[in-house]
């Protein structure tokens, strides 16, 4: 059990996706590098191969698959989110949306779509192969919840916060979009140990740890308390997405766009540790 409580979740904000078609290229504007990246989040691609033209597979949405993901959010109870990925991941949106309102003066919601195959978005045409991600242009964080399943082979955990913690970072990408740090990333670079997309990313598991502080504090708070047990599943997924240990062996700090495990589990670690927003401006320092 990780929410507490019962009764309906909010659903207004969170609808299915569908529509990307088998094949497609990432359709980017100014801003190609960075919302490359993002597109990328947990995977690793590589960005020249995006940026070159590369197609990419994957199965479809039709019509049916999006009615029956949006009958199933419309199903989603607080009780539900404990055992279905789905409503999980809408339960997730609520508590980010409740903290993030309190903590960000002129908050505005991202929307959310669960998709499975392939969707389109602001940015583009994608598939379930980019993993989660968040698109600047439509202010939209796009989820497969197959995801999950790929992510613990990958030496993440499945566990129920961890899920949290990948729709918390999405989150943390609407914040940079609302506070401009999205476009000061892309400034910046989009490869090397201390380019903006590394900060950027890194900065996104910073917000995620500020929510996880805060996610299960005061009355109203939809989490229960949270444990070591658990917080342990959040760093084995950061460290399992990072850089390093994506690329092996063979890694090249000069071609990173994440950030090594350690700096991701790090990062994540003073967002929790201070429930701070102001502790996690990755722009600020060297030190990452």
């Amino acid at each position: 059990m990780v929410f507490q409580g019962d009764g309906p979740l909010d659903t207004g904000s969170v609808s299915g996706g569908g529509g990307g078609g088998g094949v497609g290229r990432i359709a980017v504007g100014g801003g190609a590098g960075l919302i490359i990246t993002i597109v990328a989040l947990f995977f690793g691609i590589d960005p020249g191969s995006l940026t070159g033209g590369s197609s990419y597979g994957g199965g479809t949405a039709d019509n049916r698959d999006v009615a029956q993901i949006n009958q199933h959010i419309q199903s989603c109870t607080i009780e539900k989110a404990n055992v279905d990925t789905i409503c999980r991941i809408v339960a997730t949106t609520n508590s980010l949306d409740a903290v993030w309102s309190d903590l960000m003066p002129g908050y505005t919601p991202p929307s959310t779509k669960i998709f499975t195959g392939a969707v389109s978005t602001g940015c583009g045409p994608a598939t379930s192969a980019t993993g989660p991600f968040y698109c600047p242009a439509d202010q939209t964080a796009y989820f497969d919840p197959s995801f999950f399943a790929q992510l613990e082979q990958m030496g993440g955990s499945d566990g129920p916060l961890a899920q949290e913690y990948v729709v918390a970072h999405e989150y943390g990408h609407h914040i940079e979009n609302l506070t401009g740090v999205l476009q000061q990333g892309n400034r910046m670079g989009s490869q090397g140990p201390r380019s903006g997309s590394v900060r950027v990313e890194l900065q996104a598991d910073c917000l995620a740890g500020v929510w996880a502080y805060h996610a299960d504090n005061g009355p109203d708070a939809m989490l229960e308390p949270l444990t070591p047990t658990q917080i342990d599943t959040v760093i084995q997924t950061a460290k399992a997405i990072g850089d390093d240990t994506i690329q092996g062996a063979n890694s090249n700090p000069e071609g990173w766009t994440h950030g090594s495990s350690e700096q991701r589990a790090r990062w994540f670690t003073v967002g929790y540790d201070s429930g701070d927003p102001r502790r996690c401006d990755t722009f600020a320092t060297n030190d990452l």
